[in-house]
C-alpha cells in the first residue's frame, strides 16, 4: 500500500500527464493525414439556340479554411460521368455542356489533393428542349477524369448518344468520327472503334473505347554491333591524306592528268570515310543506340474529346472534356 501511494502513484501521474499532452499533436496530425474537409458547389444556367440547349456550367471548391482547393471535378448528369474540368487559381472551373431534350440533374465530384478532401455538391435539376426533324447525338465520357504517372495508360469509353435518329431514313445510317486534342507532349489516344455508326430508328447508345497513353523517360543504351573486317583506322588517314596530296602537288605540272584522277579517288574515299563513322547517323544509332525520350510532362491539362459528322450540308459537332493529370 506504501508503494502504490508513493513512487507508483507518481509514475502514473507522469504518464497520465504525457498521454494528455500527446493528445492534441496526435489530434493535429490525424487532421494532417485527412486533409481539409471541402465543400463543392455547382451553378448553371441553360440557353436555347437552334433547337438545343447548351449549359453554362459553375463549379467552386473550397476548403472548411475558405481558402481554394486545387486539382480535378468529374460533372456528372444523372449519376453518369460526362465531362471533366480543372480547377483553377480561385478553386473554380467553367465549361459548357450541350444536353439532350430531357430532364438533367446535374452534380460536381471533387476528387481531393494532397491537402483536401474529396467532396459533391448538391443536385442542380435543368430542362433541355426535345428538338425534333434534325437528326443529331452528344457525346460523353467516362470517367471523367484521369490521374497517370508518366509511362502509364488507361482505357475511357466514350458515348454517342442518338438524337432524332428516326429523321435519318431518308439519308442512311450517320458516321461519327472521334477525335483527342489539347493533350501533353509525350502522350496520344486511341479510339477503337475511330468511327462508330448510328443507325436510322436507333434508340441505343454506341461506344468507343479510347485508350489514352503516356511517356516514361527512355535513356540512350549503346549497341553492341556484330564484328566486321577492320578497315584503315581514321588517324591513318588523316596523315596519309595530306602526303598524298603535297606528292601530288610537286607533279603538278607534268602529271596533270594523273593528278586529276587521284583527286577524284581521294574525295571518294574521303566521302566513304566520312560514311563509315560518326557523320553517319546510321553509324549513330548502332554505336550509340536510339536518342533519349523525354517523358511527359507532369502536371494537369484539359483534354478535348470531339466528335463529328455530317447531314450531307452542314458539319455536326460536339465535344467534352478530360481532365487530366500526369505525375
Amino acid at each position: 500500500m506504501r508503494f502504490l501511494g508513493g513512487r507508483g502513484v507518481r509514475l502514473e501521474l507522469v504518464a497520465g500527464l504525457g498521454i494528455a499532452l500527446a493528445m492534441p499533436a496526435l489530434a493535429v496530425t490525424a487532421q494532417h493525414v485527412r486533409g481539409l474537409a471541402t465543400q463543392t458547389t455547382l451553378a448553371a444556367e441553360t440557353h436555347d439556340q437552334a433547337g438545343r440547349t447548351r449549359a453554362a456550367v459553375t463549379v467552386a471548391v473550397a476548403g472548411v479554411d475558405g481558402l481554394p482547393a486545387t486539382g480535378t471535378v468529374a460533372i456528372r448528369d444523372n449519376g453518369r460521368d460526362v465531362a471533366g474540368a480543372v480547377l483553377n487559381a480561385q478553386g473554380q472551373a467553367n465549361l459548357l455542356l450541350d444536353l439532350p431534350g430531357g430532364d438533367h440533374q446535374l452534380r460536381a465530384v471533387y476528387n481531393g489533393d494532397a491537402t483536401h478532401q474529396a467532396s459533391v455538391s448538391s443536385l442542380t435539376g435543368l430542362h433541355a428542349l426535345v428538338s425534333t426533324g434534325t437528326p443529331d447525338f452528344q457525346i460523353s465520357i467516362a470517367p471523367a477524369t484521369l490521374s497517370l504517372t508518366a509511362g502509364q495508360s488507361s482505357t475511357i469509353i466514350a458515348t454517342i448518344t442518338p438524337v432524332n435518329a428516326d429523321a435519318l431514313q431518308a439519308q442512311g445510317p450517320m458516321f461519327v468520327t472521334l477525335s483527342c486534342s489539347g493533350n501533353p507532349d509525350q502522350s496520344y489516344c486511341i479510339f477503337t472503334p475511330e468511327n462508330v455508326e448510328i443507325l436510322p430508328n436507333a434508340v441505343s447508345s454506341v461506344t468507343s473505347s479510347m485508350v489514352f497513353q503516356t511517356q516514361a523517360a527512355t535513356q540512350s543504351t549503346a549497341f553492341r554491333t556484330p564484328a566486321t573486317p577492320r578497315h584503315a583506322s581514321p588517324i591513318a588517314w588523316a596523315f596519309l591524306l595530306p602526303g598524298v596530296l603535297c606528292l601530288a602537288g610537286t607533279s603538278w605540272k607534268t602529271h596533270r592528268r594523273w593528278l586529276s584522277r587521284l583527286s577524284l579517288m581521294t574525295l571518294v574515299g574521303l566521302v566513304t570515310m566520312l560514311g563509315a563513322t560518326g557523320c553517319n547517323p546510321l553509324y549513330y544509332y548502332q554505336h550509340h543506340g536510339p536518342l533519349p525520350s523525354p517523358a511527359t510532362p507532369p502536371g494537369t491539362y484539359v483534354v478535348k474529346i470531339s466528335a463529328q459528322s455530317t447531314n450531307g450540308i452542314t458539319a455536326i459537332t460536339h465535344s467534352t472534356t478530360l481532365a487530366l493529370t500526369v505525375q
